[in-house]
Parts: structure tokens; sequence; C-alpha cells
């Protein structure tokens, strides 16, 4: 079963297309990754996604619903793990993850509980009370981490998700994306670090200038091609930069 169907997907901001015209489908319960350098589109892509812009043309539905027509209804179902540290530095831990309930109008006596779990989850279940500059780089991307599973999300979007942190706590994240997984929550991600989308990835899309170059399991991808991920991923968008300077 398809969560996510991208047709024609194009995104334009003013004369620069960020996305070209890109096909891709999402099944149910995958480690879905987009691949590509910095101005490939990964961002957009999601964005659209979560129904945070609009497309300039084609059609995605989640969850069979359009995201042009039904943000609110998509919105309800998703979680969002942004690359930008964006939590209330004015707010305590707790505090940071009740008030963030309110958007899926979660009463206050039924977030606190859940809030309480999902720290237990990421393990700061001690920092309750903790103001948000007073934690680490690790300890705050798994609290982004937990304040966007808040309304119980079926597909969970990760943009970056381990960015900057040191080895131990990307591998910590990488555990309970690995649990989400397993109770089968859909996972789209970005990421640079290829050993993170061997770890945790289905299947890949390695994007380059706006256009989905390929789309397959990391597995196959290196059966076919030789290497590790990194290896095909370099020589994949390499070609593709070389090609566009061929071009008349």
């Amino acid at each position: 079963m398809n969560i996510v169907t991208a047709r024609a997907l194009t995104k334009n901001y003013g004369s620069v297309r960020a996305v070209d015209d890109i096909d891709f489908d999402i099944v149910k319960g995958e480690c879905f990754g987009f691949l590509g350098p910095n101005g490939a589109g990964k961002t957009t892509v999601m964005r659209t996604l979560y129904c945070f812009m609009p497309p300039t043309s084609g059609e995605v539905r989640v969850f069979g619903l359009d995201v042009t027509e039904n943000s609110s209804g998509i919105k309800a179902k998703i979680g969002v793990m942004p690359q930008e540290d964006n939590l209330d530095p004015d707010l305590t831990v707790l505090e940071n993850l009740i008030v963030y309930a309110r958007y899926f109008d979660i009463p206050k006596k039924v977030s606190s509980g859940v809030a309480s779990e999902l720290l237990k989850f990421v393990e700061l279940q001690g920092k309750t009370g903790v103001k948000i500059g007073d934690l680490s780089g690790g300890m705050k991307r798994r609290l982004i981490l937990a304040r966007s599973l808040i309304n119980s999300p079926e597909v969970l979007v990760l943009d970056e998700p381990t960015t900057g942190l040191d080895p131990h706590s990307r591998h910590a994240v990488w555990d309970k994306l690995n649990i989400l997984k397993a109770k089968g929550t859909t996972l789209i991600l970005t990421t640079h670090y290829m050993e993170e989308a061997e770890k945790l990835c289905d299947r890949v899309a390695i994007m380059d200038r706006g256009k989905i170059l390929t789309i397959d399991s990391p597995g196959h991808l290196m059966q076919i091609h030789g290497g590790n991920l990194e290896d095909v991923y370099l020589r994949i968008t390499g070609l593709h930069l070389l090609e566009g300077r061929l071009e008349p």
C-alpha cells in the first residue's frame, strides 16, 4: 500500500526550479530516504509532503489525500523532525512537549502522560524540568524526535535527523528510529550520511539539481554498482554533473 504518491512534482522559487517533474511512491511501513548534495531539492520535497508549501505543479498525495486540498487531515497524522533546532528556549523539556501537543488539540491531562512516556523512550526522563539551553546537542535532537511523536503519527518526516551529532548520539537516534519502524511507522528522511541511509533505509532516491536520478534499495545499488553506498552515490551524482556540463 502506497502511503505517499507523487506524480510530476515540480516546485519553482521564482525562476529557480528546485524540484523538477519527479515521480515516486512510498510504501506503508518502509523507511524511504532522499539523498543528494545541498540544493538537490530534498528539503523542498519534504516540505511539500508535510504541507508546509504547495507544489507549483503536479500531484502529491499522502494517505490518499491531496496536499493542497487536505493539509489539515494530513498534518493530523504526520510527525515532523526538522533539521533546525526550533525548541522553545523559555520552556522546560517537558513543557516543550505539552505546549506542542496543543497544536493537535490534545488535552493537557492526556499530553502530560504521553510526554512523560516519550521522554522515557528517548531517554530524557531525568531532564523534565531542565531548560533547553542546558541540553547537549544530542539531547536536543532526541527531544525534537520525541516532540515529533506527540500525536502518535503514522508517518514520520525527518530532515537530516542526526546532523551535527557525535557518533554515539547518532547511533542512539538510529536505535530509536529502528524501534519506530519495527512498530509500523513509515519513515521518510533526508541525510548526508551514507552510513545512516545504509542502516535505516529500505529504499533511497538519489537526487541532484531537482531530479531523481535513481530509486532503489541500498543493497541492490551496491550490488550492481560495486562498493559501499557512498561510492555509489558519488558515482551517480558525479555522472549527472558531468552530463550537465556536456549539455549544449
